[in-house]
Formats: structure tokens, sequence, C-alpha cells
């Protein structure tokens, strides 16, 4: 089979339509109630085999040739965003980071409250610029970075209405939903939240393309990735399983030889230990069989449902296919041929019987 360089339109559109609408559907970790909806109405309409666990992953089944072998292949769905810790008594809303989020890279602007009753929105804010050094937040402006502990939201409510409206300790908060429509620049994607709304887009790309893969496969939506693999955890931990892969975002940085291009990157170490080179190796054949370039790289300051998965033992082999993506854990942009030919790759890695674990 011959690999052509994935360059038609519609292809890039119909990924760039399906990865918008994962992005504008809310899923900070442990509140991922939005998307969980997306996905399964998309599985239920492809007639695939789904449930979703205790642990809030969403799992799809493809029976395979042998099943007495099986695989799986993650994205997760949870977003990085902010954790209320207190409720002031004048309406003002304090946040810390849920994830790897930092204040500077929403800025001011628009922030969603999921609330128990009711989603609002408010404002992130950090204070006015016009003052003088009598002022706290002078420092800001050129001396001291901005922490989560010099950010607030506005709300303009009373503590009582934000009590009503289930607003409290522990309520998520991500950016605002109209700031977060993707932006279409070429052939590339710029959104926020592409980590990993765009690898979640990949899992169900291969629920409706492979029909009969060399092994049983699942595919794992998985949930509180962000805030330690918890679901990834959970799954691999009850299920069998010969090996892992699972799909990412890799840093775009002057450290890593990593080109910004439509060339995956398949990671050999990452800050939780070592990838399975003989799993690598499987997938750098799938690639070639392809003609598909596969860019290598060891990352630090990064972890994986498989890197994790595999350092505490729940899965013998494990494997990081990703996509070069620029702003990483902010407003990301990816290109859309690196994320179609992660489809590809794993497609043939499924179904081309040499693989076979």
């Amino acid at each position: 089979m011959t690999y052509t360089s994935v360059t038609h339109p519609t292809i890039y559109d119909r990924l760039f339509a399906t990865i918008a609408n994962l992005v504008l559907h809310h899923s900070p970790s442990g509140q991922e109630g939005e998307v969980d909806q997306v996905i399964t109405a998309q599985l239920t309409a492809l007639n695939v085999d789904f449930w979703q666990d205790e642990a809030g992953n969403i799992i799809a089944k493809l029976p395979g040739q042998n099943p007495d072998r099986a695989i799986a292949i993650t994205a997760h769905k949870d977003e990085i965003g902010m954790i209320v810790k207190t409720v002031k008594s004048d309406g003002r809303v304090e946040v810390r980071k849920l994830g790897g989020s930092f204040p500077w890279i929403y800025g001011e602007g628009v922030v969603d409250l999921l609330g128990d009753r009711e989603t609002i929105s408010g404002i992130l804010s950090f204070g006015s610029r016009h003052v003088s050094h009598d002022s706290p937040q002078n420092v800001y402006q050129d001396k001291k970075p901005l922490r989560w502990e010099n950010a607030w939201i506005e709300t303009k409510r009373s503590a009582t209405e934000l009590a009503e409206l289930g607003i409290r300790p522990g309520t998520r908060v991500v950016v605002g939903k109209h700031r977060k429509h993707p932006l279409r620049l070429q052939d590339y994607i710029a959104s926020y939240t592409l980590d990993n709304k765009a690898s979640v887009a990949i899992l169900l790309a291969l629920a409706e393309q492979i029909t009969t893969p060399t092994v049983d496969v699942y595919l794992v939506a998985s949930a509180k990735e962000e805030v330690g693999a918890i679901g990834a955890l959970y799954f691999s931990q009850r299920q069998r399983l010969n090996a892992l892969i699972a799909l990412e975002i890799c840093p775009l940085a002057p450290e890593y030889p990593v080109e910004d291009s439509t060339a995956p990157v398949l990671l050999s170490q990452d800050g939780y230990g070592l990838y399975d080179e003989f799993l690598n190796n499987q997938i750098r054949q799938a690639a070639a069989a392809l003609n598909i370039p596969l860019q290598l790289a060891a990352i630090t300051g990064f972890g994986s449902d498989g890197s994790i998965a595999m350092k505490f033992g729940h899965v013998p082999r494990a494997a990081c296919l990703s996509f070069p993506t620029q702003n990483t854990h902010g407003y990301e942009i990816a290109h859309l041929g690196a994320i179609a030919n992660c489809i590809d790759i794993l497609k043939q890695f499924c179904t081309d019987n040499s693989m076979a674990m």
C-alpha cells in the first residue's frame, strides 16, 4: 500500500469540524459530562459496542481476529482549567489551577463557572494597570510573575446568589465557551484544548474506520488524565492488555528535535520513563508501510496515559503517538495533516497481521 499525503480539503474540513465540536463542550478534569454526551452520541451513531465505567472512561471495543490478545488506544477527554478555592463575601471568586494551567495563558477575559445548578460567566481579573507603587498590582507589570493567588474572578453577584447557583469551593472553571471557537489557519487548527480533544477526534475516526482489527482493540476516551492519568490507571488495572498506545500532543520547543509539520511524533521517553522499543518499532513499521514520515523525540515535563500506566506496572508495553503542537496548554496550534496521519498509522497498525502483539 502506498501512502499519499493527506491534502484533500474535505478530509481537513471534516477533521476540523469534529475537533471544533469537541472543543466547544467543556470537560474540566472530573466534570466531563458535556463532552461525554458528544462522544457517546457519535459512538452510538457508528453502532459500535461501548460503555462508560465507574471512573468516567468511555470505552469502545472493536473485536479482533485474535480475541486472546488486546491493545488499548487512549485519548484523554478532560481539559485543564481552574478550581474554586474561596467565594468571598463580595462575590469575588478565588481560584487555583486544575492541571497545568497558568493565569497569564488565559489573560483577562470571560471564563465559565460550572455551578451545580447553572453555568455562569465571570471575568478573570488581575487588577488595573494605571496604578502607582502603592498598589499591589504594580509589581506584576514587570517585577514578579503573575500567579493564581494574585488573580480572581469578578461575577458581580453576591455570595448568596453564587451559593444558590451551586458555585462553591471545588467548582470547576474553564475559559469561556465563546472564546473557545477554533480558528482555521490554512491547514492548521488553532484552539484551546487541542490537548486532548484533537486526539479524541482520532479515536472517533478509528471507531469509524477499523472494522476487523488483528486483536481486540479498546478505544478509551480516558478521564481525569490532567490530574494524574486517573482514568487510564483505573481501566488498565482491570482490563488485561498486551499494550497501550496513548494519543497526545507533542510540544514544539527549541530543546526538542521536532518540526512543525504533518509528520507525527513517536516518543522514546518522557518525564515518567521509557516507552517500549518493541512497540515503537511496530508503530514505525506501520508508518513506513504507508510512507508516512515519523519524528522521534525524548521529552521532559510531560507524561501520558501510556508512560504512567507502564510505570505503575499496569501494562507490559506502552507507546505515545503525538502530533506537533505550538503553545501547549495554551492557545494551541497544530497541523491537521499530522492529526490525520495519526489516524492512518494506527489504522494500519491495528489491521496489519504482521503487527500482531
